[in-house]
């Protein structure tokens, strides 16, 4: 049993993984993690040496690289040192960025630190004075990345493109196995209430802002919005919810269908484990973040091993700007993290079984442990913009535009949707659709209403200040007429006087 599972979970075609879960015993459900780890501990070194050997081959001063094969060998060693190693979690990486033709440095760094959640503000320095201006007076943004397996970095292309025009934060979701048990746990409303927190942060410090939603936070971030609408509170100018399964009963995908055809107890018995004791996180009830890469392999597996076999072509041909397009791709589709299992168990029965959001009966609870009921129909003043890629195998087409109909106060002049013809599912947020179709729709929405903002701030400061010069003009009319009579009664009384001593 052991053995086959460990074929499902390595092998690039996948297909059969969902199938040999489903015969996994409790002991093994208690020792796969450990077991898991096991394996990539034995495979380090020759995932190591592989490494070696294919500098070493494909080294044309050393011996083995005068070899008449020798390229087809580092080529096949290369392979392997890529399926074999681990993936730790990337970097963004954002060092610079083009403003308008000005190059303009980006200093990263941490705003809020939460147990299961940092808040990451990009922000922008530069010495031009017109710049500076112009970067002041740009919209702040709240990214709120997907805690669905891969780490916030996979959206580095959104932060790259819209930190040109933006005040760019974003939530950087941070691994379960390494949260102490200390910590507590993490629920589907504590990701709720995280965001609640961070918009708020942006508020105080900016007016108000614009939140952009990426995948599986549409459901959460729209229930943020929906309970500070609900409790009057000021909610976001815009938001942009992009691929996420706002109504998951529309064009279900095959993720959809594994939600709907297993029960929760299934997922709760078959996918949840113990983080083992060589990470911080040592016992805490985890899905790991192996698994949901399995997963994601097994969605495309001949997609996957097809990429991998172009990879070998492209590494015997010399052809290093299409293996280095490779390696950055997988190094971050590789990297996974391990989510708390009750968050994990309670998005799928809220988003994927029970529809919590779309049948108006999900309740939150708040940090102040009080019970909350989610009504999107109390949004009024947020704008809202959703986007949906044509070729999205992950959010079908209608489950993200369900945003309009649960959002009913809303006034229709305020309501976009957008459908990226030809893009898939990472396509509305990475890539050259992303840069071509959807960012200057994005862009054009959040900056309207930005500008509407303004534009009404500035009106209600101009308002008292004509108030308070039409009041003192007319104290100064009333002033000046009382100084009048004032003075007309002396002269009159004067006058008087001079008449009689002359009769």
């Amino acid at each position: 049993m052991v053995q086959t599972l460990e074929v499902a979970l390595h092998d690039n075609l996948l297909d059969n993984w969902y199938i040999a879960l489903q015969h996994i015993t409790k002991v093994d459900v208690q020792m796969m993690y450990q077991l898991y780890e096991t394996q990539r501990s034995m495979m380090e070194p020759f995932s190591d040496f592989a490494q070696a050997a294919a500098k070493l081959y494909g080294n044309p001063l050393s011996p083995l690289g005068q070899n008449p094969f020798a390229q087809r060998v580092s080529a096949g060693f290369g392979l392997l040192y890529r399926l074999g190693k681990d993936y730790e979690r990337p970097v963004f990486g954002l060092q610079t960025v083009m403003v308008d033709g000005i190059d303009v440095a980006v200093h990263e760094r941490v705003e809020i630190d939460k147990p299961f959640c940092e808040l990451r503000r990009f922000k922008r320095f530069t010495d031009d004075p017109e710049t500076l201006t112009k970067l002041k007076g740009q919209p702040a943004v709240l990214i709120v990345a997907p805690l669905s397996g891969h780490h916030a970095t996979l959206l580095r292309d959104t932060v790259k493109t819209m930190l040109k025009d933006h005040k760019v934060y974003i939530t950087d979701w941070k691994n379960a196995r390494l949260v102490p048990l200390s910590e507590g746990e993490f629920h589907l409303d504590d990701y709720v209430n995280y965001v609640q927190e961070f918009i708020r942060h942006l508020q105080a410090k900016y007016g108000n802002c614009h939140v952009v939603s990426v995948c599986q936070p549409t459901v959460p971030v729209l229930a943020a919005v929906s309970l500070m609408a609900s409790r009057g509170e000021t909610t976001p100018l815009t938001m942009t919810m992009m691929g996420g399964p706002i109504d998951a009963r529309k064009a279900p995908t095959s993720v959809n269908d594994l939600a709907v055809n297993k029960s929760h107890d299934w997922f709760k018995n078959n996918v949840i484990y113990r983080v083992p004791a060589n990470y911080p996180g040592a016992g805490r009830r985890v899905y790991p973040g192996f698994l949901q890469y399995a997963g994601f392999v097994a969605m495309n597996p001949s997609n996957h091993a097809r990429s991998h076999y172009d990879y070998f072509n492209d590494l015997i041909k010399g052809d290093d700007v299409s293996t280095e397009a490779h390696r950055k791709f997988y190094d971050e589709y590789n990297a996974v993290l391990d989510m708390d299992a009750d968050y994990y168990l309670e998005t799928i029965r809220v988003v994927f079984q029970e529809f919590c959001l779309v049948n108006g009966t999900w309740d939150v609870k708040g940090v102040d442990g009080q019970i909350e009921r989610v009504r999107p129909q109390d949004i009024k003043t947020t704008a809202l913009f959703s986007v949906e890629g044509e070729l999205d195998d992950i959010s079908g087409l209608g489950q993200t535009e369900a945003l309009h109909g649960l959002c009913s106060s809303v006034p229709a002049s305020r309501q976009r949707h957008l459908v990226a013809q030809g893009a898939g599912h990472y396509g509305i947020f990475s890539g050259r659709r992303w840069r071509e179709i959807v960012y200057p729709e994005v862009k054009r929405f959040i900056h309207e209403y930005h500008a509407e903002a303004i534009a009404k701030s500035e009106a209600a400061a101009t308002k008292p200040v004509a108030h308070a010069a039409t009041q003192a003009a007319a104290q100064v009319k009333t002033s000046a007429s009382r100084t009048v009579k004032a003075v007309s009664k002396p002269v009159a009384k004067a006058a008087a006087t001079k008449v009689a001593r002359k009769k």
